[in-house]
């Protein structure tokens, strides 16, 4: 038996690659990191990885997280800016005893001493959102949580493992240097083998108050 499970239509590609992954056997963190990677790859998911929605200052501040549910290990980053894909950069720091959650320009240092791939992740399209939305709120005063989504995964594999990751460009014109629930183990994410696994998406302001994915696992 293996399974996977996800938020939104943009994981859809996704989970459809993971599912032939895990049909040959192969394990969830491999299985889950692709699926992952293929929603930050795609540009016109405004929501992750390249093409996400920039801050307040137009810059994609990037956040994602890894969560192994047999060891209880997690890796995550925060604020991370022209990287291609955070998730993997969060799943390496989980395999080391402390450092495992980088922010900023220290996960922008570790990743590229690591030989991360760097992208520019602003896209043209982004830009017009932007500008677009920059009209909007002089216009009508609208705040800005406004068309933003995680992509969350659980994913089970035929050996009984799993595991949990999540990314995102968070909430769409952010203060610079905002992180939101989806690096934050316990709140965006939690996943352990004997019970299960959930992922939270939202205005990561209210999921910190009730650490809900450690909620509903336990």
């Amino acid at each position: 038996m293996y399974g996977i499970i996800a938020t939104w239509r943009m994981a859809l590609e996704g989970i459809s690659k993971a599912d032939s992954m895990l049909k040959n056997n192969e394990s969830a963190a491999d299985s889950i990191e692709e699926a992952i990677k293929a929603v930050e790859d795609f540009e016109y998911y405004k929501s992750v990885g390249y093409g996400g929605l920039p801050n307040e200052e137009m810059e994609v501040e990037l956040d994602a997280a890894f969560m192994d549910g047999d060891t209880l290990e997690f890796g995550c980053v925060g604020g991370v800016k022209d990287f291609a894909n955070p998730v993997s950069i969060a799943r390496s720091l989980m395999h080391y005893d402390a450092n495992n959650f980088l922010i900023g320009q220290g996960a922008e240092k570790y990743a590229s001493r690591h030989g991360f791939e760097r992208k520019t992740m602003l896209t043209d399209r982004a830009k017009i959102h932007y500008h677009n939305r920059i009209k909007e709120i002089t216009n009508t005063e609208l705040k800005p949580y406004s068309g933003h989504d995680t992509v969350g995964m659980v994913c089970l594999d035929t050996a009984g493992h799993m595991t949990c990751a999540t990314s995102t460009s968070g909430l769409f014109m952010k203060h610079p240097g905002r992180l939101g629930d989806s690096c934050v183990c316990g709140s965006g994410f939690y996943v352990d083998s004997f019970v299960g696994g959930a992922s939270a998406t939202g205005l990561g302001e209210d999921v910190m108050k009730g650490c809900v994915s450690y909620e509903i696992v336990r």
